[in-house]
């Protein structure tokens, strides 16, 4: 029943088959048309589609869909052929007797990064409803043996890349972990003066709460399982916590400088007539320059793996 050019009326049509059919069609309404789906009881090939020699003069085929029984015999040949090939491949390729060894390794390795940074996230959200402005100035002394771990382990990662147990390029691992570690361990541990700043509560904020995405996303990918509101995580958070965490790392040098050029500490003096000293102030600032230079080659990297898992899906075109 429609409503045509004529007002509303009821429509049918009667179809008598060459061959049997499955009694209930499936039918889809949609605002342009009336789609009716009707399934063969046996799959194979008719001469044509209704009893009558000649075709009804409503029907007309569609040629979009259209297939011939040539057409369905090289496409399922094709696929035949893809099935040998890739089993062929397959079985070229040595197993690996490590595998599960090596998957049990990398799920337990982001456990146990995630329930590290879980553990500091936490603990500095609870402290700072608790004690306010006056948890930043402490965070070094409650959180650093915690920190020290998570980025002592961190430097697996690079290990991981390096043998091949991880796709990920080498690079950006090197240069995210040895710089956090830098910051971390040179410039926060070595001066008690920088372990009372502020900026380290930013600094360990950001990185924890990067990591708390990150982890647990590598972890469901050994398991083979997808998680699409952690995966959309995982590629954007670091836009906004990327550049705020790199801020916070170049404040704590640009406030470290002074007091290593002050102290002298890690300066090297070399034993010529000049009496030339090496500043660690200098090299701090010339690291300044490199961590930008370094943060940028990470953006270039984490956008690609954005628009890889996140960007529009290329159809395949037959």
């Amino acid at each position: 029943q429609g409503h045509g050019a004529k007002g509303d009326n009821i429509y049918e049509f009667q179809i008598e088959f060459l061959e049997p059919v499955e009694p209930k069609p499936v039918c889809r309404v949609t605002q342009r048309q009336l789609n009716i789906t009707v399934q063969k009881k046996e799959s194979s090939w008719w001469e044509r589609l209704t009893k009558q020699e000649k075709r009804p003069l409503f029907l007309a085929p569609d040629f979009d869909r259209w297939l011939d029984e040539s057409d369905a015999e090289m496409e399922l040949r094709e696929k035949e052929e893809e099935k040998i090939n890739k089993m062929k491949i397959e079985s070229r390729v040595p197993k690996d007797p490590f595998k599960h060894l090596k998957k049990g390794y990398l799920i337990m390795y982001n456990l146990v990064q995630f329930l590290g940074f879980s553990w500091i996230f936490v603990n500095m959200t609870v402290r700072l409803f608790i004690l306010g402005k006056d948890s930043f100035y402490d965070t070094f002394h409650t959180i650093a043996d915690m920190m020290y771990f998570c980025q002592t382990l961190a430097l697996m990662e690079i290990m991981n890349s390096l043998i091949g147990l991880v796709r990920s390029p080498l690079i950006p691992a090197v240069i995210q972990v040895f710089g956090r570690n830098f910051i971390l361990f040179v410039v926060l541990g070595s001066l008690e003066e920088m372990q009372s700043k502020a900026v380290v509560f930013f600094l360990f904020y950001f990185w924890s709460i990067i990591e708390l995405f990150r982890y647990p996303y590598y972890m469901l990918s050994c398991m083979g399982i997808e998680w699409k509101p952690l995966t959309w995580l995982r590629y954007t958070s670091w836009i906004p916590l990327y550049p705020l965490g790199g801020l916070a790392e170049a404040v704590c040098l640009i406030q470290s400088i002074p007091i290593f050029s002050e102290t002298g500490k890690f300066s090297l003096g070399l034993p010529n007539p000049l009496n030339v000293t090496i500043q660690f102030s200098f090299l701090l600032q010339v690291y300044l320059i490199a961590l930008f230079l370094g943060l940028f080659v990470n953006f270039r990297y984490l956008y690609k793996q954005r628009k890889q898992h996140l960007g529009p899906k290329k159809r395949k075109m037959k």
